[in-house]
């Protein structure tokens, strides 16, 4: 029986959500897992520059993983991929083009497409494509999956009202204080089942101006390219997720700027478990300084972020 009178709960949002005619699910690894049941995926072929989150899924699902390497431009290195293999292909910091992504799916058939830094990139038709949404927006989890396999059996929804103490915490106070929380909530999905994206995730998502939030990103890489662009020893193209830039010695940049209470993460920590100090995605994993870009900041905070890191740069 439905509920009538009471305090009044989250208002309901109708405003068009993007991916509205992807699958949605709990979050990006359980795409990833929904593919490995509903395609029968057996074997993956992964880059040595990845998470650990595509790990821990290839493991929970039985999957076995087979390395390659990229190159400064983000691309497959000297790729080979097997018959009975999947090739997945990550989209870092939105770098590839739907044009690159499609020589792969031409050249193996089998691709898999991380759109976790591409949330504004539109899936090739017929191509495996996720998204991840707590990377782009201010929700707990969720995520979108395009694909043409289904799974037989109905999931259960998933509900996040538990997960929200940290972001509604950091709107208040301060990131810090709330961080820990951040990190717990992060390592909750390593065993989460696969599960349909949660009423309160859905409701947010569809409360938020996209192409709003797509400008102000975009415009916000554009200035730091602008400035940054001479320092930075990766050639790179106009995106809105990050702005990557790379120097020598990156790890020092990063804990003068955290010293100011300027929060910069490292991506792709597993890397250093995984890769020798000598591999080029080593040497990314420690000097690249992914530069926040997104909607909750203006071209005055990205003009104080420039100044900050190139009087670092120089002392």
């Amino acid at each position: 029986m439905k509920e009538i009178g009471g305090y009044i709960e989250l208002d309901t949002y109708h405003l068009p959500m993007l991916h509205e005619d992807a699958i949605a699910l709990n979050c990006g690894r359980n795409c990833l897992a929904y593919l490995f049941k509903s395609r029968g995926i057996r074997k993956l072929k992964v880059p040595y520059f990845i998470c650990n989150s595509i790990y821990h899924v290839c493991e929970r699902e039985g999957v076995e993983k087979s390395f390659y390497h990229i190159g400064p431009d983000f691309l497959p290195q000297n790729l080979t991929v097997a018959d009975d293999e999947w090739l997945y292909l990550a989209n870092y910091y939105g770098q590839l083009s739907n044009d690159d992504i499609k020589q792969y799916v031409d050249r193996f058939g089998k691709v898999i497409v991380d759109q976790a830094n591409g949330y504004f990139e539109e899936p090739l038709p017929g191509v495996d494509t996720f998204y991840t949404c707590r990377k782009w927006f201010g929700v707990a989890d969720g995520a979108f999956l395009y694909t043409s396999s289904r799974l037989s059996n109905a999931l259960e929804q998933d509900e996040s009202y538990d997960r929200m103490r940290f972001l509604l915490g950091r709107y208040e106070r301060t990131a810090s204080e709330f961080y820990n929380e951040y990190v717990s909530n992060n390592k909750s999905f390593m065993n989460e089942p696969i599960k349909r994206m949660s009423k309160l995730t859905s409701n947010l998502l569809h409360g938020l101006d996209y192409s709003s939030i797509e400008k102000q990103r975009t415009e916000n890489f554009s200035f730091l390219h602008e400035k940054l662009a001479p320092f930075n020893q990766l050639k790179l193209k106009t995106a809105s997720f990050m702005y990557p830039f790379m120097v020598d010695d990156g790890a020092s940049l990063r804990k003068k700027l955290q010293a100011e209470k300027i929060y910069i993460p490292i991506l792709w920590p597993t890397v250093f478990d995984i890769c020798p100090p000598g591999d080029l995605e080593y040497t990314m994993a420690e000097n690249i300084l992914p530069l926040p870009i997104d909607q909750r900041y203006e071209i005055r905070d990205m003009e104080y972020l420039v100044s900050r890191i190139l009087f670092n740069m120089s002392v």
